[in-house]
């Protein structure tokens, strides 16, 4: 398809389909990892546990970085050249990542292959931009939805699917998602029409502005960006704690096996998907994109106050409904901010706004790591091993109070 090509209904649904598909690979690249690359890395390691988890924290502190350094840049280049080639070349080199893994000979071949992965991955910055670009900003918050339903069923299919095939060998998982991102490729090469028109793009390529600390000024410019790139940075962290330290957390308190965890994953994964699904549109158009983000945040942290303080398992299953309404988080963040900048800057937000997830990604396995260890060892006299998520929930009040105070409510005329 040309670049040229015009948004019709039908070509814009098309295209809505592949950044759906990009996000989904994305994030299932991530899922799969949970249950097979620490597995692979300590088979590297010749079954050594200890030295398998210390390269496991060098593994996702690299990813984390790649995040933090290429996303404004993905997201600088996608402004100023356009989404479609950013898109295409990374989900090809996503695949080329997944098949260079799959056959790497030694432990320092997969590293590499990790450090790869997480400049691919910053693809999603793009895809979020060219939402922007295709959607009017009063339809944002829905679109978003739609996509960040991608996240949940990514983390929901994503272990489940590295699990078992990783039962079959290590490795075959890798060549899976090789060929589903090579697939994607070809189809985003004959459907993906370009969203970003050359008279909307950046004049020129400002390595200033590309740089992780450049892209942040773009927010400082801003200063209610500045107020919700703050609300969306302890909403990641604050989201960082249950890849942290569930499945951990659910083993020591309710003594659930990896089977019952898996359950519990699908169980919350499904709540998330119907929400994202079925209700962000609704929801956000009632409220504003102001209130769902305020609810979000709210569900968020009551969700997390349920998960620390549940004394048995049932109750913590009971939380799951709750949490899921945090699903309005994203699209109600993401719409306010669209809202602020032009189309030329777009790409620069989206690449800021992932920059601040690498930022989370370097700190918060540690925060709650350390956490978690702490409560376990003086559980005898704090009897508090959901400590850590109490941290959680308490950032996400933070969060929402930060919203209602300082976010101000939009004038009529805004949505235009």
């Amino acid at each position: 398809m040309s670049e040229g090509a015009p948004h019709t209904p039908a070509r814009r649904k098309a295209a809505l389909g592949f950044i759906f598909v990009t996000a989904l690979l994305d994030v299932l690249s991530l899922g799969i990892m949970i249950p097979v690359l620490p597995n692979l890395i300590k088979a590297f390691n010749g079954g050594d546990t200890a030295a398998a988890s210390l390269w496991n924290v060098a593994f996702a502190t690299s990813w984390g970085l790649m995040q933090f350094v290429f996303s404004p840049v993905v997201g600088l280049i996608s402004d100023r050249f356009g989404r479609r080639p950013v898109l295409l070349i990374s989900t090809f080199g996503l695949a080329v990542d997944y098949l260079f893994m799959a056959m790497a000979p030694t432990l320092a071949w997969l590293w590499v292959g990790r450090i790869i992965n997480g400049i691919t991955a910053a693809s999603f910055s793009t895809a979020s931009a060219y939402i922007a670009d295709v959607t009017e900003p009063q339809n944002r918050a829905k679109a978003y939805g739609f996509i960040g339903s991608a996240w949940s069923i990514g983390f929901l299919l994503g272990p489940a699917l590295g699990g078992a095939l990783g039962e079959i060998d290590l490795r075959l998982p890798f060549f899976v998602c090789a060929g589903l991102a090579a697939t994607n490729w070809l189809y985003g090469l004959l459907i993906l029409p370009e969203s970003l028109p050359p008279e909307k793009r950046q004049p020129r390529f400002d390595w200033r502005k590309a740089n992780p600390v450049g892209s942040l000024k773009l927010i400082r410019s801003h200063p209610d960006l500045t107020v919700l790139a703050t609300v969306g940075f302890l909403f990641q962290l604050a989201h960082n704690v249950l890849p942290t330290v569930f499945v951990l957390y659910a083993g020591y308190r309710y003594g659930w096996s990896p089977f019952i965890i898996g359950l519990t994953m699908v169980a919350t994964g499904v709540a998330n998907i119907i929400v994202q699904s079925l209700l962000v549109g609704r929801i956000v158009a009632r409220i504003g994109e102001r209130g769902a983000l305020i609810a979000g945040l709210t569900a968020f942290g009551l969700g997390f106050l349920i998960y620390a303080l549940a004394p048995v398992g049932w109750i913590y299953v009971a939380g799951a409904p709750v949490f899921a309404f945090s699903a309005l988080v994203n699209p109600g963040l993401q719409g306010l901010m669209t809202r602020r900048v032009g189309p030329s800057e777009q790409g620069q937000l989206q690449g800021a706004n992932s920059s601040i997830v690498g930022i989370v990604a370097l700190i918060g396995p540690s925060l709650f790591g350390i956490t978690f260890a702490f409560a376990v060892r003086h559980d005898a006299t704090l009897h508090l091993p959901g400590l850590p998520i109490l941290i959680a929930a308490a950032l996400a009040g933070l969060a929402a109070l930060l919203t209602f105070v300082a976010v101000p409510k939009p004038a009529p005329a805004a949505a235009h």
